[in-house]
């Protein structure tokens, strides 16, 4: 027998109804799971349907896979360098859409940086009507105005989305006993560094010899940071939110808690699993722990409260006490369920790996760019930085705010808008505040800062349209 206060879930006390009402939703055999495994199974490019209750509602923008009708591919058809592999790639694709229209000179174009797990469809299209993730912030009169500039979006590389990552066919399989055969972890490791450099491959087909501006969000910040970076004379603003100069210890963390569990689901297979079963579970965790990180407590308490889901009326108690469930029982649960349950469906777990690592990897300061032997086609100053005395942080500068500020020397002509958010917990304030001071201390005149209120966190730069898009219009003009 069970002691006291504790359940024993044994292959047959499964059958108690006490056990079966606190595990419901818990087990294998729900119909959430069998209906994901069958659509996996069935159509890997599905999505789920929209489920319309408290947890699945609410201001997020759509995250969905394009049609590869719906987008053009650049293929590179040379080898191409890598910062970590001693072998380069022998070719890539890159998936990209455009708004706008190219001015004649071609000196209206702005590159758009995605997020870590975007696509390239940032907004609607006519061969795909779709919203996309930043749809109220492009379009005529809009933040991206396409009356007056041409938008560019990729997938990155390292991608699932029309552009080559671990998923895409290895060369090297092609006509090998076993067949074509994905990547899967034999794909290389890459750099944030890697990813803008090939979106500059599809910058020189385009014929696009300088940017109006880059603008990047999240990940995409560090992209953007990187453009100016890479190439100075290429760009002529940049446009940073909610990003950093250089992966904190905390957001490493975070991340790597994601490939943990991930990697852990025997689905796996060590990344070799596109002839099976995909490792669902681990990327649904995976994407629970993430959106923790994307959000606010205060956003959650507005929103969800410490309110339980609705009941089905025939287990409503009445006037009993109700029994709590080990399955998701209050909203807030229920949310990250969802949100956990829908991303599964959508993207690759592998590109997951890979382009949350190349987050982790990405550090500007000068000792990290020396080491890795990167190289910027702008010049560096001689002689040595201004003390850091004044800067916008509320706390001693931190000790590694000079070697930053020397590394991102190349970037000092080049105007810059940067954007916080108070309430972020994945790329805090201080991350922008010490970007913002590394730019000044090498002497430049045009950043441009603002710190943003709100209860958004981190995807603030999704749904703040006034402030982050009035920001982003103002600078660009």
């Amino acid at each position: 027998m069970p002691q006291s206060g504790y359940l024993h879930v044994g292959r047959k006390s499964l059958r108690d109804p006490r056990i079966a009402q606190v595990l419901d939703g818990f087990t294998p055999s729900t119909p959430s799971a069998l209906t994901r495994e069958s659509r996996i199974n069935s159509n890997k490019t599905c999505s789920p349907a929209p489920v319309q209750t408290p947890s699945s509602t609410g201001p997020e923008p759509p995250y969905a896979r394009p049609s590869p009708s719906s987008y053009k591919v650049y293929h590179h058809t040379q080898p191409f360098e890598l910062t970590y592999s001693p072998v380069p790639l022998p070719s890539f694709d890159l998936a990209y859409e455009t708004w706008g229209t190219l001015s004649p000179n071609k000196d209206n174009a702005i590159l758009l940086f995605t997020g870590l797990s975007a696509s390239s469809h940032a907004a609607s299209t006519s061969s795909n009507p779709a919203p996309g993730w930043w749809e109220k912030f492009i379009g005529p009169g809009k933040a991206l105005d396409t009356n007056q500039f041409f938008v560019i979006c990729t997938n990155v590389l390292g991608g699932c989305y029309g552009s080559t990552g671990p998923s895409s066919i290895d060369p090297s399989t092609v006509g090998s006993p076993e067949g074509p055969t994905p990547y899967g972890t034999r794909f290389p490791v890459i750099s944030i560094h890697d990813m803008v450099k090939a979106q500059f491959r599809l910058l020189d087909h385009l014929g696009i010899e300088k940017l109006y501006a880059s603008v990047g969000s999240s990940m995409g910040a560090m992209q953007s940071l990187a453009a100016g970076w890479l190439h100075p004379e290429r760009v002529n603003k940049l446009v940073c939110i909610s990003g950093t100069a250089r992966s904190s210890p905390s957001s490493i963390a975070m991340r790597y808690a994601q490939r943990s569990v991930l990697m852990a689901d025997p689905n796996w297979n060590k990344g070799f699993y596109y002839d099976g079963s995909p490792p669902h579970t681990g990327m649904k965790l995976a994407r629970q722990i993430a959106t923790i990180t994307y959000r606010s407590g205060p956003e959650w308490e507005q929103r969800f409260g410490r309110n339980l889901r609705p009941l089905p009326e025939s287990d409503n108690p009445g006037d009993s006490v109700r029994v709590p469930a080990l399955c998701p029982d209050f909203l807030i649960e229920t949310y990250l369920d969802h949100q956990g349950e829908s991303f599964c469906l959508k993207y690759d777990a592998n590109s997951l790996i890979y382009i949350s690592k190349a987050m982790d990897l990405f550090d500007m300061t000068l000792p990290a760019l020396q080491s890795l032997k990167l190289r910027s086609s702008g010049s560096s100053p001689n002689g040595q930085f201004p003390s850091a005395s004044s800067t916008l942080r509320m706390s001693p500068p931190p000790s590694y705010l000079t070697s930053l500020a020397e590394g991102l020397a190349p970037v000092r002509s080049i105007p810059t808008l940067i954007l916080g958010v108070q309430s972020d917990f994945l790329f805090p304030v201080e991350q922008q505040r010490e970007m913002a001071d590394a730019l000044k201390l090498t002497g430049n005149q045009g950043v441009v800062y603002y710190e943003l209120g709100g209860v958004w966190g981190h995807d603030t730069f999704l749904i703040d349209v006034p402030n982050v898009g009035g920001a982003i219009r103002g600078f660009l003009t």
